[in-house]
């Protein structure tokens, strides 16, 4: 028996369109028209509505009324203002794991560490990045801070395909990663808050850098 497609949702778009914006296909400012998007998966309009607000709520989407939907745009402030959120919230959340991170967290965040090495197509290093951080994060039991996180993670993790292809920086990440992961494994709290920190405050000026540069050349 041949099974039938899965139908179309508002959930499966909003992962579609989700994933075109991370990887570049869709680019910041870009027009999302709704009509194009509905012929593109062969629904009516509503399910691509409620996909846009889903995306508008991730901070991937800017709706403006009478002009309709485009993919939003990170300025440098922006990007400065989320990692000052995600040093605040991630280093709290760490900080409770830790004392409940078990040989099996530790386990699984070493196998994303040596997924990260392999994966060329750098489209994915962002959301291997945050099921590492995620791993070292979950047994905090925090689910609002970690959706928080998420939707942070996911508005950095775009920029990646940009700044980071051509450059050293991921195989500095990495060491850093290595490193929060041995502090943590060795339960040394504050140790791994610091490499934390840094970790982050690095990404940031990478990042920043970046935007003020984009910013200049237009």
């Amino acid at each position: 028996m041949v099974e039938s497609p899965l139908p179309i949702t508002n959930q499966s778009i909003a992962d579609a369109l989700r994933a075109d914006i991370l990887c570049g296909r869709l680019q910041g400012g870009q027009p999302l028209r709704q009509d194009e998007i509905a012929v593109r998966f062969g629904v009516s309009k509503i399910p691509v509505r409620e996909a846009l607000v889903q995306l508008k709520a991730e901070g991937l989407v800017d709706l403006h009324p009478n002009r309709g939907a485009f993919v939003s745009e990170l300025s440098a402030a922006e990007a400065d203002e989320i990692y000052v959120m995600r040093i605040v919230l991630e280093k709290e959340i760490l900080a409770r794991a830790i004392p409940h991170l078990t040989v099996s967290h530790f386990k699984q965040a070493g196998g994303l560490l040596a997924a990260i090495d392999r994966e060329e197509n750098i489209a994915r290093w962002g959301e291997l990045n945050w099921e590492f951080h995620a791993t070292l994060y979950a047994p905090a039991g925090l689910p609002r801070v970690m959706e928080t996180l998420r939707t942070l993670h996911t508005n950095i993790a775009r920029y990646l395909v940009l700044y980071l292809a051509g450059m050293d920086y991921q195989k500095k990440s990495q060491r850093e990663h290595h490193a929060l992961l041995k502090t943590c494994r060795d339960g040394e709290i504050e140790k791994a808050q610091n490499i934390l920190e840094e970790h982050l405050r690095s990404a940031s000026t990478q990042l920043v850098k970046y935007l003020n540069k984009q910013l200049q050349a237009k």
